[in-house]
């Protein structure tokens, strides 16, 4: 016998459906399919499978309609079946949204699911994509997420997403970088904090942001990078390559 201050045992009947676990788990009533972000899964009852993408579009022709994203199409997969299937963020918080005929975009490494009935778009942020429809998707976030109306300045690691308002733009604080002797040293090397760099949002909507500064690996990052070096001269070409050997050796 378990004890502890929480002890609950849970079967496929008694996991709850479509809702919170607990702060850091949710329990998905599946029965079709869902878009997973790959590795959220951590345990599932019932008669369901996980497929890449690649590999389910084969027989199903609306994966490609539903998932415009190339960048971020291997950290994805298809759970598909009937069963309770929950999933989980490494201990961050985790909660459910519901879009309704809405337009939202999200960090990429914070969606950890969401509905079919979605369409999901490579955002002109880097590291963001673009939920688009109604349905229900899940999201992840260090501490409880904050909504906040524009307009609003957010400290790029601090923020989550924003719905139904424009993308931002990017405002740089030379103030704060020309006084501060450790911010132009940290610019050297490609680094910024929210104080010398700030997402700016104006116009009506919903901004979204977790509660701490954590920053998160992509690892599409890497990739979206190498896709627009086609654009550098030789000369800049060498010089971010000396940035970058600079930068993994720090």
């Amino acid at each position: 016998m378990i004890s502890g201050i929480d002890a609950t045992v849970y079967d496929a009947q008694s996991l709850p459906s479509n809702d919170n676990v607990n702060a850091y788990a949710f329990s998905i009533d599946l029965d079709g399919e869902w878009f997973t972000s790959k590795g959220a899964m951590i345990a599932y009852y019932g008669a369901i499978e996980l497929s890449g993408l690649s590999a389910y579009a084969s027989h199903a022709a609306w994966v490609a309609a539903r998932f415009s994203s190339p960048l971020y199409a291997q950290e994805w997969v298809v759970a598909s079946g009937r069963g309770k299937l929950v999933i989980g963020d490494r201990g961050n918080d985790i909660n459910s949204y519901d879009l309704d005929n809405g337009n939202l975009t999200i960090k990429q490494t914070n969606l950890l699911a969401f509905e079919t009935a979605l369409e999901l778009k490579q955002s002109i942020i880097p590291g963001f994509v673009t939920l688009i429809g109604t349905g229900k998707f899940l999201a992840s976030s260090n501490g409880p997420v904050i909504f906040v109306e524009p307009p609003f300045r957010a400290d790029p690691d601090a923020l989550l997403g924003w719905a139904d308002c424009p993308s931002p733009s990017i405002h740089y604080d030379y103030h704060w970088m020309s006084q501060s002797l450790s911010a132009g040293v940290h610019a050297m090397f490609g680094r910024e904090s929210g104080e010398e760099r700030q997402y700016d949002f104006t116009g009506a909507g919903t901004v979204l942001l977790q509660s701490s500064e954590v920053t998160r690996h992509d690892p599409a990052l890497a990739r979206i990078v190498e896709q627009h070096t086609h654009l550098l001269t030789a000369a800049a070409a060498g010089v971010l390559g000396h940035k970058l050997i600079a930068r993994s050796q720090e």
